[in-house]
């Protein structure tokens, strides 16, 4: 698994690249804009280019930008989805001219609506906006934690959600280990990790699995609360993550840690993607103590 982190962009385009490097990433994700506003400065294309440039140099090998999250495609009143199919046709231009792998996105909250219409939405919203945005940025749908009337807390759900759109090479899905865990669907054992596995298989397919986000958990199974913790030391634990980033069929799929950060700033990514390639180099580290706190702003804060 090519492993990575979500880096900041406040002190400019290649710089993140920069210091996703210096702490060890293969891969990286950031926001293309503030995740909390509808509308961000346009990325000047010197600045892409210089981006794009880094990320060859440097040797990052995947690339993933994340949606902000005001966006909601499943949303039930007309003014709401179509100021949130606007924002994905922004994010997914701003994504291309990056020269993104994938636009990771939270599908949405049917608010009442119900699942089917909710899903129903997105499908719509998914190839509306395809039809616009010719391109090759590939959306990223990324499991719920199951909070609410969120969808994709299924394998079901995202396989409904894939099965509509129209341009198949244009979709996959981000799956958040934290999120997974949440929903109450265990992989902390060989066995479990298999039945995972072959859920996936006959839901949404291995082959639209093109990313994950690897974060612990600091709730219990099935707790449905979406509060990430630093590998190792919440419910999953360091040795939960053996499944994933030691299985070949996930050899060069991005692997990206939205995990608290404290003071310490991204040396505290550094020591979890330590964990990581500790457990996946067959090691089993020892149990941390208590989450770290985060005290990252926030509008760097990732989800």
């Amino acid at each position: 698994m090519f492993l990575g982190a979500h880096i900041g962009i406040a002190g400019g385009w290649p710089e993140a690249v920069a210091q996703a490097r210096e702490i060890g990433c293969d891969s990286m994700q950031v926001f293309s804009k503030s995740p909390r506003s509808w509308n961000g400065p346009p990325i000047p294309p010197d600045s892409a280019t210089a981006f794009r440039a880094a990320v060859a140099r440097r040797g990052i090998r995947r690339v993933l930008v994340h949606h902000g999250y005001l966006a909601n495609l499943a949303h039930p009143r007309p003014d709401a989805l179509r100021q949130s199919r606007a924002a994905l046709d922004d994010e997914l231009a701003r994504a291309e001219l990056l020269g993104a792998d994938g636009l990771v996105l939270h599908p949405g909250a049917h608010l009442g609506s119900g699942p089917d219409a909710g899903i129903a939405s997105i499908v719509a919203s998914l190839n509306a906006a395809f039809d616009r945005s010719p391109g090759q940025v590939r959306v990223l749908l990324e499991n719920a934690a199951g909070q609410g009337t969120t969808l994709g807390r299924s394998f079901d759900e995202l396989a409904r959600m894939i099965a509509g759109v129209r341009e198949a090479s244009r979709i996959g899905v981000c799956i958040d280990t934290c999120h997974l865990f949440a929903s109450g669907l265990d992989f902390r054992s060989p066995e479990a990790y298999g039945e995972r596995i072959d859920e996936i298989a006959g839901s949404i397919g291995l082959e639209s699995v093109r990313a994950f986000h690897l974060n612990d958990a600091q709730a219990p199974l099935g707790s449905h609360r979406d509060r990430h913790a630093n590998i190792g030391s919440g419910e999953i634990g360091a040795d939960g993550f053996r499944g994933w980033v030691r299985d070949p069929r996930w050899a060069e799929t991005p692997g990206v840690l939205e995990t608290p950060l404290d003071d310490r700033g991204y040396a505290l990514y550094a020591e979890d993607l330590g964990r990581l390639r500790e457990v996946a180099a067959g090691a089993r580290p020892p149990r941390r103590g208590a989450p770290s706190s985060n005290k990252r702003p926030r509008s760097e804060r990732r989800g």
